[in-house]
């Protein structure tokens, strides 16, 4: 008997019904809650067709945490000083300013982006990219001969990623290439997410990314193989609204 015999699935109604009959512990959600504000924002893009997760990082909420920090009587895992600091540096890189990005995280860790080359190369073809956007294309030219043309050399793994960048030189409007994705403000969110993980790792914290991320990742997951044996169930559709639709 196949997994489908066995079962006709769920409604919609039996599904929230259940899930309002779930025995939730309100200390397990303030600390989830505490741990989504102290370590950033998930921004969600679902994609139903090829059933990957885009997961983007804002740096956290420092008022809203000082808030619930009083509500709930949690202490956050994270010191909340530390907000400002990130909360700086994620502004910088979302607005293009990635040399000023740079200069706050070496004065904030010295050793970060000398142990993290992966993590510098990211933010010195970030740096690129601004260039290209703004038409600074003599700039950009030098700044990759002076910059980044050992980058390949050093980290091999990254040469696909800089022959991608530099594509968009051979285009006279990049935004209408193949790799107009780089110009895209989420890319400038992929790279300060990547920013702020290191730095938490860097500070000892044990929370680099937001619990919520794994509980997202596990519903995609269940989902996937609950379609793969074609069983009726209430799919979560929209992630980012937690939107459910009937079987």
């Amino acid at each position: 008997m196949s997994y489908s015999d066995k079962s006709e699935g769920i409604t919609k109604e039996e599904w929230m019904l259940r899930l309002e009959q779930f025995p939730f512990k309100q200390a397990d959600m303030n600390r989830l809650i505490m741990n989504y504000l102290v370590t950033g924002e998930l921004v969600c893009d679902y994609n139903i067709k090829t059933l990957s997760l885009n997961l983007v990082f804002i740096e956290g909420f420092k008022e809203a945490a000082e808030k619930f920090q009083l509500e709930a009587g949690l202490e956050p895992s994270v010191e909340l000083n530390s907000l400002d600091d990130r909360i700086l540096i994620r502004e910088a890189v979302q607005n293009g300013r990635i040399h000023d990005a740079t200069h706050l995280v070496n004065r904030l860790h010295p050793e970060l982006l000398d142990n993290d080359r992966y993590l510098f190369f990211h933010l010195q073809q970030l740096q690129l990219i601004e260039l290209i956007r703004a038409g600074k294309i003599d700039d950009a030219l030098t700044f990759a001969q002076n910059k980044l043309s050992e980058a390949g050399e050093d980290i091999p793994e990254v040469l696909s990623e800089l022959e991608r960048t530099l594509a968009l030189l051979a285009f006279e409007k990049p935004q209408e290439s193949p790799f107009a994705y780089l110009l895209e403000q989420s890319h400038r969110h992929k790279i300060a997410s990547e920013l702020n993980a290191a730095i938490l790792k860097c500070e000892h914290s044990a929370d680099s990314t937001p619990k919520i991320m794994f509980l997202l990742k596990l519903i995609m997951w269940a989902q996937s193989k609950l379609d793969a044996r074609e069983v009726s169930y209430p799919k979560m559709k929209d992630l980012e609204t937690a939107l459910i639709e009937p079987k």
